[in-house]
């Protein structure tokens, strides 16, 4: 898609190396495209779209106008394209926004030729909705009682070692993500401040967000759990799912 959209833009368009997800709802699998030199974030869904899909990744996004030249659905805001191809969800996100004058932006045809490449590519890569990594297994039974059945939704890999799991279905997203030698926990600096939790040196536990995140050694792992219609997420949900997996994460 890259090359097709230098030809297209007459500007240089490449694509990042690696792919991830952002086990939100829906969870959307994620490439990164550079246009000439401005990034652009293009989202997935990583299960067929739902009736309500397109309205979740819009929530946030300000004004939001019909977009007929992508499909009936699609819509165009000042930060974000969303549409439907293949019975997928797609969000195009360049990280200036659309006509906002940003010198990382991008004017509304640009995007618009984008998310039209995005259309066209995306027949071809879709990706199975399971893909597992046997150390998440260790997990599953926890997450899966979470989440309340079987996961539809499957999304383990490694970026440069670190493990991601990610369980799903359309009304909940599990996650526990590793990464190594961070610095800092950026959570830490919020205001107010987070509350303690009782793991890792140190561990914070953020209601508001599902969030659980804590250091052991090298390690900062950060545990999140969504649910459709939201709810509180319990500190003991969080750390039973985390449980069977801390024995890695103490190596």
């Amino acid at each position: 898609m890259a090359g097709e959209l230098t030809g297209r833009l007459s500007v240089p368009v490449t694509a990042r190396a690696g792919a991830w997800n952002d086990s939100g709802l829906p969870a959307l699998d994620l490439c990164m495209l550079l246009v000439d030199g401005r990034s652009v974030t293009v989202g997935v869904s990583a299960l067929p779209r739902q009736p309500n899909a397109l309205s979740r990744l819009l929530t946030g996004a300000g004004h939001i106008a019909p977009l007929p030249e992508l499909g009936p659905e699609a819509q165009i805001t000042e930060s974000r394209i969303v549409f439907i191809t293949a019975y997928r969800a797609v969000r195009v996100t360049p990280s200036g926004g659309i006509d906002q004058g940003r010198s990382d932006g991008l004017d509304r045809a640009k995007a618009v030729t984008i998310a039209l490449a995005t259309r066209d590519a995306v027949p071809r890569v879709l990706r199975s909705a399971r893909q597992t990594d046997p150390a998440c297994q260790l997990a599953n039974s926890a997450a899966e009682r979470f989440i309340g059945t079987a996961a539809q939704l499957r999304r383990d890999y490694r970026v440069r070692g670190a493990l991601t799991c990610i369980w799903g279905t359309y009304d909940a997203t599990v996650s526990i993500v590793e990464a190594f030698n961070q610095a800092t926990i950026p959570e830490s600096q919020r205001v107010p401040p987070p509350r303690n939790a009782p793991i890792g040196r140190p561990g914070y536990y953020l209601p508001a967000d599902g969030e659980l995140v804590f250091r052991q050694g090298r390690r900062v792992v950060r545990v999140t759990a969504l649910t459709t219609p939201p709810r509180v997420i319990a500190l003991d949900d969080l750390l039973t799912i985390v449980d069977p997996l801390l024995p890695l994460f103490l190596r």
